[in-house]
């Protein structure tokens, strides 16, 4: 028996999308540190980034659905609670620990084959430094003066070798990042920091393809094979399979949208239910947030061709070198590029684009979230 296709128009694919994303409402998730673990946990993950011209990306994509953040609750989370942790996803990432099971067959599999882009990390090391967190507790690499200083083999090396060898220690599910201050992280034994008598079980390579599934489902409303599988490509076979069983059993439903009919995607059949766009709301977002950082389904949904300029040579950028989309309802309205001067406690603009006119009653809304958009950013 064939199953019947929905087509949606692109406004209601991007309000499932939105609503999904929790952007269409003002506090979804309430406040405090328990509403940045209910992000995070909804998102299912949120990624790291080093850049800070602006609030570091993680802080930011939290600001975003909570109107209230501070800081201090991604700490709480990670340090004290240790209700989430950190790990690779599509890029280092903040994910909650219920979801850990789903990340140590990754981590096993690191300790089988240790990836080379840490150099080569021999066993011996590992076992010193195993002794040294054991003796002398957790460890930052500023903790440790007695490394002999070694020449960088990449841009984002370092020239301590031990940080090399925490690196690949971490992702062999051998330490945790127990604290962070910006991107100094502090690293203990997987096992002390969590207080773990015996280490969890890891997931089936079903069960993990169960969740890649089911947490795109949840974060993303709709989604396709490329959005479930971000930078994952070796689990698409699998997840085909599983979404092709799903559909079967009529607990997903097959849906195009108009105009996009060459990229087919699904949804349970609840989330299709009132798909239609809520009332506008003003969101400055990060390019790393989960609605801007699959650029392809971005460019399908709303029609805008997000480019990370920081890396293009300055005079071929068009939008700037950390440009920020403006969302207004559902429509990207603008770019701009900022940047944070700390010392005269200003955000400057560096460049402002239009991408379209929306308005005079949303620039005024737009211009009392870029106040504040100012505050969080200076801390006020």
């Amino acid at each position: 028996m064939s199953r019947k296709i929905v087509t949606l128009s692109a406004a209601e694919a991007r309000a499932i999308w939105l609503r999904a994303q929790k952007l269409d409402s003002a506090a979804p998730f309430g406040a405090g540190p328990q509403a940045a673990h209910a992000a995070i946990a909804h998102l299912g993950y949120v990624q790291i980034d080093t850049i800070n011209v602006i609030e570091r990306c993680h802080h930011h994509i939290l600001y975003s659905r909570i109107p209230a953040y501070r800081r201090g609750d991604l700490e709480t989370l990670q340090s004290q609670e240790k209700s989430i942790f950190e790990y690779w996803t599509h890029a280092l990432s903040y994910v909650p620990l219920a979801d850990m099971a789903f990340f140590l067959p990754a981590m096993n599999a690191y300790r089988q084959n240790p990836n080379s882009w840490f150099g080569t990390v021999s066993r011996e090391e590992i076992s010193a430094m195993l002794r040294r967190l054991k003796s002398e507790g957790p460890l930052s690499i500023r903790d440790i003066a007695d490394d002999e200083l070694v020449d960088k083999t990449h841009p984002w090396a370092s020239r301590k070798p031990s940080k090399r060898v925490l690196q690949s220690m971490f992702y062999q599910g051998l330490v945790a990042i127990s604290a962070r201050q910006g991107m100094v992280k502090t690293y203990d034994l997987i096992g002390r920091h969590f207080g773990w008598a015996k280490r969890p079980r890891p997931a089936s390579d079903r069960q993990v393809t169960a969740y890649l599934l089911d947490r795109a489902l949840r974060s993303q409303g709709l989604v396709s094979l490329d959005s479930i599988c971000h930078l994952n490509a070796p689990a698409k076979k699998a997840v085909a399979e599983l979404i092709d069983a799903r559909a079967r059993r009529r607990q997903l439903v097959p849906v195009v949208i108009a105009g996009a009919e060459h990229a087919p995607h699904w949804a349970r059949p609840e989330a299709l239910a009132g798909a239609a766009p809520g009332a506008p709301r003003v969101h400055v977002l990060s390019p790393f947030d989960p609605l801007i950082i699959q650029r392809k389904r971005l460019k399908l949904f709303f029609g805008y061709n997000h480019v990370f300029e920081a890396y293009v040579p300055a005079a071929r950028r068009q939008y700037g070198y950390f440009a920020l989309p403006i969302i207004v309802g559902d429509q990207i309205a603008a770019t701009v590029d900022f940047k944070t001067d700390r010392a005269a406690g200003r955000l400057l603009v560096q460049k402002w684009s239009w991408l379209t006119d929306p308005g005079a009653e949303a620039k005024a809304a737009i211009d009392a979230e870029l106040g504040r958009f100012e505050n969080f950013q200076l801390g006020r």
